[in-house]
């Protein structure tokens, strides 16, 4: 039995650094704020610069004009700064904006100025921005001390969001419960929070209670709570989010049924996620890409191409996503024609053949057959992750070169990238096709040891499987005996198909029935121990299995084959004659037998 593998599309997640922009110090000196400074006189060239500043095109011009406001003392006034603070957090063009804005409150209050009620959620927005929690907190303890936070719900909101982006959800359910008045956007903000901090269970909680308190969800809050459902994969209580929608007429646009798509997909009805995308009046890539890879996730591949090819009929242009999911389709499907012309379609438009787009490449040209082409795309890239060096690992695992997947595991420590769960699997398995016991041994301990890994029923299941190839039955059987974990399918079929391999027919009969009381409707176990009596010439035991199975009902999956021609996969199962040429067919197949056997009397006879 091979090991088997499997990794979910995983779409890259973007880190900011949290950075340390002390002002504590001066927030702890500033306990009372100072008198307001008097509203410029609409003459005077304080309210011409405010002005300019509130008419600026980038962040390039307001900068400008603080430079304007450090040389000209009388332009430092509050209302300048939080003229410019607001300017800097609402040209995000980066990192440095919202820091900057950090830094302009610093300047601020050294200058003994404070900022208003008003400009306080700027400041958390940079907070939000850039994760920056220590700000956050200190600007909260700022805004209490000065009697800004009060109960204006539009700073609390803020401030909510300020810790829910970092994680501090518990901070922020505190903030909500303490604030006398809620709006929507308190409730919304509380509710992606849960869902950030990964509790989707929590977050939809949280939506029934707002639904309690007789506030009426807009499309942003659904959206956020479908996608808390997705998570989940809870299809009955997506189903009553979609009742309440229509219920109270949320209007379905573009994000509201992008997201509709994608929990209905992940809640396993495909169904419906399609009659939702066909009736959306507005879509955009995202809304493709929803379909595609939800298809693809759901192991619907041929379905996902129908849709790549009916964006591709009405001129939709495919981004980055959508191309890994047409590959990862092409890749279980086996249609390298189909994964070359994506390939082309890449190299035309100078898309880099990097990150995900090339990790799909290397899997599926690997899954097709084409190792020496997976090969090349995984030497060309400029950019390799632990996903690049396990797809090419587990590629040639599944050909045979262990060698070289053993070669490219060692440069992975040499470029500082660790391997994961699935790199390893790939690794074993390459150990066990070519009957290295103690290489994979010796893997497998690594796993734990050097990479603190833990080790899961894959990868039992893979040591079982390479004990059983190199023809040690006694060490994988005393192997699973040890193992700290409950033997599952994988590994006990693995024993059963060693067993099979070296002719053990008692061990297979115990690996049988651990098998059978895991899985009982499952045939292999069954075909499986039949061949080996059979092979054994225990033909009575055969057949009695034979009678159990028909008794039990347990049917034999019938054989199947696929070709590829023209880019049309054509599938042929055991007995089934559905095939439009299957009559056309079965006559060439006829012949063909025909000179196959006339050419091996003419070889026989020869050799007589």
């Amino acid at each position: 039995m091979s090991c088997y593998f499997n990794r979910s599309l995983v779409l890259p997640k973007m880190s900011f650094p949290c950075h340390s922009l002390s002002i504590s110090t001066t927030i702890a000196a500033k306990t009372i704020p100072p008198p307001a400074s008097p509203e410029p006189d609409p003459v005077s060239p304080q309210f011409a610069v405010l002005r300019k500043i509130e008419s600026c095109k980038s962040i390039q011009e307001i900068k400008q004009f603080h430079a304007l406001v450090i040389k000209l003392r009388p332009l430092q006034t509050q209302f300048v700064y939080n003229a410019i603070i607001r300017g800097v957090t609402s040209f995000r063009t980066g990192c440095g904006s919202s820091l900057e804005a950090i830094l302009l409150y610093r300047e601020m209050l050294m200058k003994g100025l404070v900022p208003t009620d008003y400009t306080i959620p700027f400041l958390l927005k940079a907070c939000a921005q850039e994760f920056a929690l220590r700000e956050g907190e200190e600007i909260h303890v700022h805004a209490i001390k000065t009697g800004l936070l009060g109960s204006n719900v539009y700073v609390k909101n803020t401030l909510m969001r300020v810790y829910a982006v970092c994680g501090v959800i518990g901070a922020a359910q505190k903030l909500f419960d303490e604030c006398p008045q809620r709006d929507l956007v308190s409730w919304t903000t509380l509710i992606q929070g849960y869902v950030k901090t990964g509790s989707p269970r929590e977050a939809v909680e949280v939506f029934f209670r707002m639904c309690e308190a007789s506030f009426v969800a807009d499309e942003m809050t659904l959206v956020i709570v479908l996608s808390a459902c997705a998570m989940l994969g809870d299809l009955s209580l997506g189903k009553r989010i979609y009742r309440y929608m229509h219920e109270n007429g949320v209007k379905r646009d573009v994000f509201v049924g992008n997201a509709l798509v994608d929990m209905f997909l992940k809640c396993g009805d495909a169904d419906l996620a399609r009659w939702i995308f066909s009736e959306m009046p507005m879509k955009n890539v995202v809304s493709w890409n929803s379909m595609i890879l939800g298809l693809a996730q759901q192991g619907k591949f041929k379905e996902a191409l129908v849709v790549y090819e009916e964006m591709q009929t009405i001129g939709i242009r495919p981004d980055d996503i959508t191309l890994v999911g047409v590959l990862n389709s092409c890749a279980n499907l086996g249609l390298l024609e189909s994964g070359k012309w994506v390939h082309m379609y890449i190299n035309k438009h100078k898309i880099s053949a990097d990150g995900f787009i090339g990790n799909a490449l290397v899997d599926m040209y690997s899954k097709c057959g084409s190792i020496n082409q997976a090969l090349r795309v995984f030497q060309g890239m400029k950019h390799r992750d632990v996903y690049s060096y396990t797809a090419i690992i587990v590629g040639l695992a599944m050909h045979g070169e262990a060698a070289l997947a053993l070669e490219i595991f060692s440069n992975m420590s040499l470029v500082g990238i660790r391997p994961d769960e699935v790199t390893f699997l790939g690794l074993l398995s390459a150990c066990s096709h070519a009957g290295l016991a103690d290489e994979g041994q010796r893997h497998f301990e690594d796993m734990s040891r050097v990479y603190g890994l833990e080790p899961q029923t894959e990868h039992y299941a893979c040591m079982v499987d390479l004990l059983g190839r190199a023809g040690l039955l006694s060490d994988a059987e005393e192997f699973i005996k040890n193992m700290p974990i409950e033997p599952d399918a994988f590994v006990w079929g693995a024993l059963l198909g060693a067993c099979k391999v070296h002719g053990k027919v008692e061990l297979g009969e115990l690996a049988m029935k651990k098998l059978v009381e895991i899985e009982p409707e499952r045939d292999g176990a069954y075909i499986l121990m039949s061949n080996m009596y059979s092979s054994a010439d225990r033909w009575r035991d055969a057949l009695k299995l034979r009678r159990f199975m028909k008794e039990k009902h347990v049917k034999k999956t019938p054989g199947c084959s696929s070709i590829e021609l023209d880019g049309i996969v054509h599938e042929f199962r055991k007995g089934e004659k559905s095939h439009p040429k299957i009559e056309e067919i079965s006559r060439f197949l006829e012949e063909f037998t025909s000179h196959l056997k006339s050419y091996g009397q003419q070889d026989i006879i020869a050799f007589a």
